[in-house]
Formats: C-alpha cells, structure tokens, sequence
C-alpha cells in the first residue's frame, strides 16, 4: 500500500471557542499532549479562564480540567487517528465535540461525499437536509443535517457533517459532530461553519 503523507491542518482555526486535541495515531500522532492528557488538560483549563478574564474560584480549574480529560478520553480513544474539537462559550460549559478526519480518496466523488455525511441514511426520522458547501480551502464539498433515533434514549441525536474530497492531494476529509442537545448545535452552528471553512491539507 502507498503511503499517504496529507494532514489536516489547522492553523487558521479559531482559537477562542475550541480546545484543539490532536489525533492518538496515525502520520501525525501521538502528539506530546497525550503523554500525559491530565497535566496538559489542566493547563488547557488554567489558559481558558485567564483568556476569558473570568475568576475560576477555588474549583473552576480543577471541574474545567476535569472535562477536558473525560472528553478527550471519551471521543479520542487509544489508536484513534482523528482531530478533536470541543467547543465551548463559557469555560464550564459542557463542550460540543467535533471531529474530523482525513483518508486517501475511496471513490468517485458524489458517491464518496453522501457515504462521508450519511446524506442517504434510511434511519432519520425525516430526510436529512442535503447542501452544497464551498470552502476556500477545501473546495466543494457537501453538509448533511439529520436527526437520528437513538436505541437506548427517547431523545433524537442531532448529527451535522462536512465531507470534501480534494483531487489536488488525493484526500477525503470529513467533520462531524452529534448531540441530543438541539439548541447547542444551533447555538454553535455559525462557529462549527467558520470551522468547517477553515480546515485546510498539509502535505509534507
């Protein structure tokens, strides 16, 4: 098999509502962070409160920290060769994760794309809201909404995802992200967009 060098870079991403988690795996992991997660998500903790002028009181650091590392577990498991984005407003929010992912192209591109976001899946409760989306950076590609019924919960999952395939590097990338918690997702629809859009591919 070929080697495949393309990586996920992300130097124009926002940094003021998302805490950055490199992958576990892969060409571009494991990064130093994970070699100690909890002493590098204290630190993430301590610059979240200074960056947004806010007192932490006696236990903010150690409850902000203490989610990261339960997220960072939870959605980056070991071998895990994806990015991880959590986003939040206030530091003790509960964060909205995304991923996103990049792979050697597998197929043609139309077909390729609705695979990425699921944009066919017979299992919403009404059909997914199908869109072209255009990133300077990535090119066309296409965005998926949908709501999906969850075995073991009442509630619907709200899913959101991004897919491009770039012909330039030979590259599939795709971002995406889920929650039961509908007002959450709208409320960082606009920043999970300026994510999508500045997403780019670092070929070494």
């Amino acid at each position: 098999m070929n080697a495949f060098f393309p990586v996920i870079d992300i130097e124009d991403v926002d940094p003021y509502p998302w805490t950055v988690l490199p992958p576990r795996s892969g060409d571009t992991g494991p990064f130093e962070e994970w070699d100690d997660i909890a002493s590098w998500c204290r630190e993430e903790a301590e610059e979240l409160w200074l960056d947004r002028e806010l007192d932490p009181g006696p236990n903010g650091v150690d409850f902000v920290a203490g989610t990261l590392e339960r997220c960072a577990k939870a959605f980056s498991p070991p071998g895990s060769d994806h990015w991880l984005f959590l986003h939040r407003d206030h530091p003790t929010d509960l964060p909205l994760p995304v991923l996103a992912a990049i792979g050697p192209s597998s197929g043609p591109r139309d077909e390729t794309l609705r695979a990425l976001t699921l944009a066919d899946d017979q299992s919403t409760v009404e059909p997914p809201v199908v869109k072209r989306f255009t990133s300077e950076k990535l090119g066309e590609g296409l965005t998926v909404f949908r709501y999906v019924p969850q075995m073991d919960s009442p509630h619907l999952l709200a899913c959101v995802r991004y897919a491009w395939q770039v012909s330039e590097h030979g590259a599939d990338v795709v971002m995406w992200t889920a929650t039961e918690d509908v007002a959450r997702i709208m409320q960082a629809a606009e920043d999970v967009e300026h994510l999508a859009r500045s997403l780019g591919i670092f070929a070494p």
